[in-house]
């Protein structure tokens, strides 16, 4: 038989055999050790261990008809002798085949209750998807779970989830399964309430006074109400007259979003490629690449004449087109196709920014983004992006251990 056929165990009598009790290092070694002696070939694993309690499921192929009696008889007696409870299932064949359609779902809650995973389960259910495993990814700042999906397409899927989720108040992320999931990634933040707490014009504003005029324009921009590049010159024009001096203020009183380093350096780590595009200012955007180590940045520039600002921006805009326009470039220029790019912003200038990417994330975004994206994140950890990506918990710790240097 060639490496590339499977084995055909469809019609080959096997045994189930599971184990149930306290953990200890060698169960498993112990349990195959047993079943060693029988010379049986493994067909399947699965084991899971939730609150020191191990679930340990081996399906073998069943051994000669005169020492099956023997095999059901001395793993029993090995399981008692370690207080362990043993079941031993005679069968046919492997598990029946995946349905068509394959897709991963991350379920966060903050916290996640029995009802929402019903609800969840539940629709997945009634979109003729099966699942066929779920493990929990984090349990800190919020619990996540990845729940694989079998026999239904992921779009459909993606569309019943989140109305379910959002009817619950849960975040839910569908992607297709697949290698491509674990490729190298390119991720673009929006600045502004994503990547950090605040909206930068108006920490320009309260240095000229003006910081309720800028804030209703701003508003009212985020709401799509206004045209974005209108809406930034008026702002901006409040600001004329500031000595340049203001920018270091600024700069020193950004606060970035709870998990956006761990965010960033996390994906640092793994080689994904970062970057931010903001309807902001570079004076800004700059500062945050050198001190996150960020691959791209893009914003526009606030124009500095004779030490003041001049209430006018210099160079291309940066508007809702534009942020969806450098996303491709920044792509292009990392070398990674859009189908694996991830964007995440919360305003409606994010809006065709989030619909290029090849999932668009609204992070606590308002309902015009969040019934656009593919998937919401709807509490205030940034670094929760990390788990939509299958990453779990413990990678980010274990990475966090693994690295000799602190450069974030």
């Amino acid at each position: 038989m060639s490496a590339s056929q499977p084995p055909q165990t469809s019609d080959v009598p096997t045994l189930l055999v599971k184990i149930f009790g306290k953990d200890r290092p060698g169960i498993t070694a112990g349990l195959f050790d047993t079943l060693a002696a029988f010379s049986v070939d493994v067909v399947d694993i699965e084991q899971v261990v939730t609150r020191g309690r191990i679930v340990l499921c081996a399906l073998v192929t069943e051994p000669t008809v005169s020492t099956e009696g023997e095999l059901r008889s001395t793993v029993h007696s090995w399981a008692e002798s370690l207080k362990l409870q043993a079941e031993i299932i005679s069968g046919t064949g492997d598990n029946r085949p995946r349905g068509v359609g394959r897709s991963h779902v991350t379920v966060l809650g903050h916290p996640l209750t029995a009802e929402d995973t019903a609800a969840i389960a539940a629709t997945i259910t009634s979109t003729g998807g099966n699942i066929d495993r779920i493990f929990r990814l984090a349990k800190y700042p919020v619990t996540a779970v990845e729940i694989a999906v079998s026999g239904t397409e992921t779009e459909p899927l993606r569309t019943a989830l989140a109305t379910a989720a959002a009817e619950i108040g849960v975040d839910v992320a569908v992607v297709s399964a697949g290698l491509s999931r674990r490729a190298q990634r390119l991720i673009v933040m929006d600045v502004d309430s994503t990547l950090i707490q605040d909206e930068v014009i108006e920490l320009f504003a309260a240095h000229a006074g003006c910081e309720d005029k800028v804030a209703e324009v701003t508003a009212a921009a985020m709401r799509g109400e206004l045209d974005f590049e209108q809406s930034l010159h008026a702002r901006v024009a409040l600001l004329a007259g500031l000595d340049a001096s203001v920018v270091d203020k600024v700069r020193a009183e950004v606060r970035l979003t709870p998990g956006a380093r761990t965010l960033i350096r996390t994906l640092k780590r793994l080689g994904y490629q970062v970057g931010v595009v903001s309807g902001g200012f570079t004076q800004v955007t700059d500062d945050l690449q050198v001190r996150l180590g960020l691959d791209f940045a893009s914003a526009n520039t606030l124009e500095i004449v004779d030490g003041r600002l001049t209430g006018r921006v210099t160079g291309e805009i940066v508007d809702r087109a534009g942020k969806a326009r450098l996303l491709r470039r920044f792509a292009a220029e990392a070398g990674v196709p859009l189908a694996q790019t991830v964007a995440i912003g919360d305003g409606a200038n994010d809006l065709d920014m989030l619909n290029t990417a090849g999932l668009g994330v609204a992070f606590n975004a308002k309902p015009v983004v969040r019934r656009a994206a593919d998937t919401a994140v709807n509490v205030p950890f940034l670094d929760t992006v990390l788990y939509l990506l299958g990453i779990t918990r413990e990678e980010v710790e274990a990475a966090d251990v693994a690295s000799d240097t602190d450069a974030f």
